[in-house]
């Protein structure tokens, strides 16, 4: 699916656009991901194991973002630099097709500027929108209230909780929590 291009104006008056990531930001997109993932114990993967993800592999994947039917991928940029990506799956089983899955990340130095405001609005529009879909869910780690907080802010709740669900690189234990949002009823 694409995400035509969109100007935003963020919380400190600068410009950003929203557009789904063309195969030319690829390169970047794999940086950005490596640096976000370095930036926060929140996300499920560490840098290391983007090392192995080379960039004709990224290029594969943003072509099969845009070539999706059931998936709508949504970059941020920022004077050319990518600031953070979000993600809606649609499911497509007979029994799980009203299920839509979300996922987001935002690099660090652009945070509380309203990207990932931005991004939920956008999303649960597209979740809207889409065909059978009644309810968004996601998930996040255990004590990042600031995800929290986003996700609630947009009627996401709290649906159930797996223990010990992620191991940090420390080897403590983190639980993973799981939200919904439901959509209203389309007439």
């Amino acid at each position: 699916m694409i995400f035509h291009p969109k100007e935003i104006t963020l919380k400190n008056g600068k410009k950003a656009i929203l557009k789904t990531p063309e195969i030319s930001d690829a390169a970047g997109m794999l940086a950005y991901i490596k640096k976000a993932c370095g930036e926060t114990d929140f996300l499920l993967r560490t840098p290391e194991e983007w090392e192995a993800v080379t960039l004709e592999k990224e290029e594969k994947w943003v072509k099969n973002q845009r070539e999706s039917k059931n998936t709508l991928a949504i970059t941020c940029f920022i004077d050319g630099e990518i600031a953070g990506n979000c993600e809606i799956s649609f499911r497509s089983g007979t029994k799980t097709r009203h299920r839509a899955v979300i996922g987001i990340a935002i690099l660090q130095k652009y945070w509380d500027l309203g990207i990932g405001s931005a991004f939920f609005r956008e999303m649960i529009a597209a979740a809207e929108a889409h065909e059978g879909t009644e309810i968004v869910e996601l998930d996040f780690i255990e004590g990042n209230s600031r995800a929290r907080a986003l996700y609630e802010k947009f009627g996401f709740r709290i649906t159930g909780m797996i223990p010990n669900a992620v191991k940090q690189s420390d080897g403590s234990y983190k639980n993973e929590y799981q939200m919904q949002l439901i959509l209203p009823s389309k007439p």
